[in-house]
């Protein structure tokens, strides 16, 4: 009876289990508040945020274990915040019909098989197929085995567009790679041999669309500076000024932003454009790495335009996996 009474009540046992939770729920209710001052910890915590959803079984689990019921109440927290930001990846939400059909993909400068890879994209169904990442060598590879899917094609430094619909308007994008007396003194030839973003237009029978391909900076991960996410933040914000002061009302972004849709380094891109993925996809859409994709750093994104539907690719031979929507108008 006395080692009976001796133990604690379960309102009492799991008070680490307890506070885990809290601390969980709290973590994905208001991660938009965790700073960025140190290391970009704000960012790095939303780029993987849907993935805190995984450390509630355990907890559940450890409160079963314990019969603490504090415990099982706190986890009522990160559960209910998990799903009011997630829950609605979690149906498909894609829908019949639209009127065009755009793929992105990076290609992967490493691509063992870039022939194999533009195969396997001319056969997607694409209208406008975006490559970001294409070396020089790759280059000539994918002009030649896309060009009879594609009459229409420009090829802006790294990244490239093709069509089966004209193009007009192309111009590289300049996202602010190379800052200072150093990068102004490059000729032009040769910053647009490392450009990473082109715009276009594309005559369709709905009327003109503006079309962004764009690659914006890797970012890094190390104990020592942290989230290195200030060359992609640039980019950001350069392409977001272009997007702000294009006048066609209806735009399409394609491209590897290196970052997802919940990281406040795209804000100045999400706040304009809206993801197909989010709209009108079934899932998280994860794309890298290809072998066992964690994130969606690979973005549709679109304004003035209604996507209809929103999917993923088999691998080719890249470490990302090529994107797909229907869009409608």
């Amino acid at each position: 009876m006395i080692r009976g009474l001796s133990r604690p009540e379960p309102w009492k046992r799991g008070r680490v289990l307890t506070a885990a939770a809290l601390l969980l729920g709290l973590v994905i209710l208001l991660h938009a508040r965790i700073p960025n001052r140190i290391g970009n910890l704000g960012s790095l915590v939303e780029t993987f945020l849907p993935w805190s959803g995984v450390f509630v079984p355990v907890l559940v689990a450890g409160a079963l274990w314990r019969r603490s019921a504090s415990a099982l109440v706190a986890l009522l927290l990160p559960v209910v915040a998990w799903v009011g930001l997630f829950g609605g990846l979690l149906t498909d939400k894609s829908g019949a019909g639209g009127d065009l059909t755009v793929v992105s993909h990076n290609v992967d400068a490493d691509n063992p098989d870039p022939a194999g890879t533009a195969r396997h994209l001319a056969v997607s169904g694409a209208v406008l197929l975006a490559l970001e990442e294409i070396s020089a060598q790759a280059k000539p590879v994918y002009e030649a085995e896309l060009a009879k899917a594609y009459p229409y094609h420009s090829v802006q430094g790294t990244v490239g567009l093709w069509s089966k619909l004209p193009l007009t308007g192309i111009r590289p994008v300049d996202t602010e790679r190379d800052l200072g007396p150093l990068g102004d003194s490059k000729p032009a030839a040769v910053q647009l041999t490392g450009n990473r973003a082109l715009r276009a237009t594309v005559a369709t029978d709905h009327g003109p669309l503006a079309v962004y391909v764009a690659h914006l900076g890797s970012v890094r991960v190390n104990p020592r500076g942290g989230f290195g996410t200030e060359t992609r933040n640039r980019n950001s914000e350069a392409l977001a000024r272009a997007v702000a002061a294009e006048r066609n009302q209806r735009v399409v972004l394609l491209g590897d932003l290196n970052g997802t849709t919940d990281d406040r380094g795209l804000d100045g891109l999400t706040s304009q454009l809206h993801s197909a993925q989010d709209e009108a996809g079934n899932g998280f859409g994860f794309s890298w790495p290809a072998r066992f994709p964690t994130v969606r750093i690979d973005q549709i994104l679109t304004r003035g335009v209604e996507p209809r539907s929103a999917w993923v690719l088999p691998a080719t031979g890249s470490d990302h996996l090529p994107v797909a929507a229907r869009v409608s108008w």
